[in-house]
């Protein structure tokens, strides 16, 4: 009825506040975003969780955080809010492109290395588009911190977590030859102890599968990081074996400036690349077409693994 368009539209903008909040982290900071004065956020707030029976925020004097009730909503307002915006976008500008802010989140040097690459593409067919790319190893709160999605190489096939699967990851153990001329090739699993293993914090311990099941080793080294491209950079410089992703290393396996040591060891099969991002329904056409960007360009056999051929034998996994 027309006499229920302005409660419609009023309800559009309080889900806007909404999101803004969760954005922003406090009711000031998304009101000064919008124009509005605390007061005003914080009584649409209300109006909201009071139409909807239930609280949406925990509050403090600094800061408000979403309940349970409220992420669980706010997926779903991101999603109404996203369609909302393309429905406008396709009328206004009669095309399929797509438009506005899209927030990605991806591991540093992945980022660096495989996505940075592949945006110039997207950008100049979507020219009213605007990727923010935050490079950062740390798992993101997609939700709380307002990211459209998120790339992750991680083990996400029994997450909760909506994802889509890009390409397969491939680990093995690696060193240069002048290493292993000075300290010897390992024969067996065993025979790593007396190698100087290379690892970041977060990949302290190894765990490896293999010919005779999976192995758990710690890494006692005399380099310590947080820095996967120190690691990259110390084996390169025949310090020591490393356990490296193909994508970080491929281009030396080729070229033999590394070996790979004990290729029948690698890690676990089901580490992969992923797209993560909030809600299976209503997936925003800026982030679906980044995705299937991405997908066209990686797929079962990504660019970094060509021509490794009988490197990859022992540690081939499903797509």
């Amino acid at each position: 009825m027309p006499g229920d368009a302005a409660p419609m539209i009023d309800n559009l903008a309080d889900l806007e506040i909404f999101s803004r909040i969760v954005t922003a982290g406090s009711l000031s900071a998304a009101g000064r975003e919008m124009g509005l004065s605390p007061p005003v956020v914080s009584k649409r707030v209300q109006r909201l969780e009071e139409r909807l029976g239930t609280r949406l925020f925990q509050r403090t004097t600094r800061k408000v955080t979403l309940t349970e009730a409220g992420e669980g909503f706010y997926e779903r307002v991101v999603a109404i809010l996203a369609a909302v915006e393309e429905a406008e976008d396709a009328l206004a500008h009669g095309s399929a492109d797509a438009r506005g802010l899209l927030r990605v989140s991806a591991p540093t040097s992945f980022g660096r290395m495989h996505i940075a690459p592949h945006i110039g593409p997207l950008l100049k067919a979507n020219p009213g588009l605007t990727v923010d790319l935050e490079l950062t190893d740390a798992f993101v709160d997609i939700v709380g911190e307002g990211f459209d999605l998120a790339i992750r190489i991680a083990d996400l096939d029994d997450s909760s977590l909506v994802a889509r699967r890009l390409a397969p990851v491939h680990r093995v153990l690696c060193a240069t030859p002048d290493y292993l001329a000075r300290a010897g090739t390992p024969r067996d699993i065993e025979a790593l102890s007396g190698h100087v293993l290379l690892a970041t914090h977060s990949q302290d311990p190894w765990r490896l599968e293999g010919p005779e099941g999976p192995v758990t080793l710690r890494i006692a080294a005399p380099l310590r990081t947080n820095s996967n491209e120190v690691v990259r950079a110390a084996v390169l410089a025949s310090v020591g074996i490393a356990l490296r992703s193909t994508w970080d290393v491929g281009p030396e396996l080729r070229s033999g400036a590394l070996q790979v040591v004990l290729p029948q060891w690698h890690a676990s099969r089901r580490v992969g690349v992923f797209a993560v991002y909030p809600s299976r329904r209503f997936l925003p056409l800026k982030v679906r077409l980044f995705i299937d960007h991405l997908a066209a360009r990686f797929g079962p056999l990504p660019p970094w693994d060509e021509g490794l051929g009988g490197l990859l034998a022992g540690t081939a996994s499903t797509a």
